[in-house]
């Protein structure tokens, strides 16, 4: 996926994520609180998980190795949630952005979005042509 499609499946994703007061995950639109500040907003945090997971993200992963073999995998609920986390630490330096609750809920958050990116990538993945011969 391009990188406007990753952050527009990440803006909905947290969208999705903010309607569901469990998880503890609080969107802080800019000033007025609109639709148009928030769906701005959304864009914005959207645009700087995507970043963290791509830079930050694929250190950790890298760094982390010998845990994935050692957990088969489960450290990447607990990677995620903590690029989440990181995520609204680095939105929490403005009056905007992501506001969590705690570190598990938002691992759980992390799998809700985890789950909804997979399901967008099915559907918006290219489909390989035919070949005619």
């Amino acid at each position: 996926m391009g990188f406007f499609v990753r952050v527009l499946v990440n803006a909905f994703a947290i969208w999705i994520v903010t309607l569901l007061p469990a998880l503890g995950v609080v969107l802080v639109p800019f000033a007025p609180g609109e639709w148009f500040q928030v769906a701005l907003t959304l864009l914005v945090v959207g645009a700087i998980f995507a970043i963290v997971n791509s830079v930050i993200g694929t250190i950790v992963k890298v760094l982390a190795i010998p845990l994935y073999i050692l957990t088969l995998g489960l450290i990447s609920f607990v990677i995620n949630g903590f690029l989440l986390w990181l995520t609204a630490w680095i939105t929490g330096f403005w009056n905007w952005g992501l506001r969590v609750d705690g570190f598990w809920l938002t691992v759980l958050a992390a799998l809700v979005i985890g789950i909804i990116n997979w399901i967008a990538g099915l559907i918006l993945r290219p489909r390989p042509r035919e070949r005619r011969d």
